[in-house]
């Protein structure tokens, strides 16, 4: 479980801005939510308040934009997916969302999303994560993408990721700011 949020402005650390319960719930939060059925309830008994109390500060802490939004960080290696791919397609400009669209509901696609193109040397326009076992299978599943949505002469390359960044959720704390990502095997 992640939780993004934005920095405050004036000069203060998020830290200097919020009371003592709210920065004991955020660290209790920075590495994520037990993986049991009651979460909250077991972060509440390590704070010594109830699940209410825990609950109702979560949404006040994002009513005020201090919680952008919370996640989930699935770490795929560990889940036995080590054939990683952001699929790059350069889609004509008109079909991008229709394309977009019918690549989303793909099962096997996990993320799609659209970015401008950056010159000649990135013409690429929209993006697709497939996370697989094995690379053979992933390369079968972009093909599957291509031809349901008509893309089959489309430009595209299968970038393979080859290393991943510590995965992790956002930091809260008066340091926070200079921790740095840590590559990881």
């Amino acid at each position: 479980m992640w939780i993004s949020a934005f920095p405050f402005s004036g000069g203060k650390t998020m830290a200097e801005k919020l009371d003592n319960f709210d920065q004991s719930l955020l660290a209790e939060l920075e590495e994520g939510l037990p993986m049991t059925s009651e979460p909250y309830a077991q972060v509440a008994k390590r704070l010594d308040v109830s699940e209410d109390e825990v609950l109702a500060r979560l949404a006040a802490l994002q009513e005020a934009g201090t919680i952008s939004r919370f996640g989930v960080v699935v770490r795929h290696r560990e889940l036995g997916y080590n054939a990683n791919a952001m699929v790059v397609w350069d889609i004509p400009d008109n079909q991008v969302s229709e394309v977009g669209q019918q690549f989303a509901s793909l099962p096997f696609v996990t993320l799609c999303y659209r970015r401008p193109r950056r010159g000649e040397k990135w013409p690429y326009n929209l993006f697709c994560m497939i996370h697989g076992t094995c690379h053979d299978k992933v390369l079968e599943q972009v093909e599957q993408a291509a031809r349901a949505a008509g893309m089959e002469n489309c430009r595209r390359d299968v970038l393979f990721s080859g290393r991943r960044f510590k995965q992790r959720g956002a930091r809260y704390g008066k340091n926070s700011s200079n921790r740095q990502p840590q590559e990881v095997a």
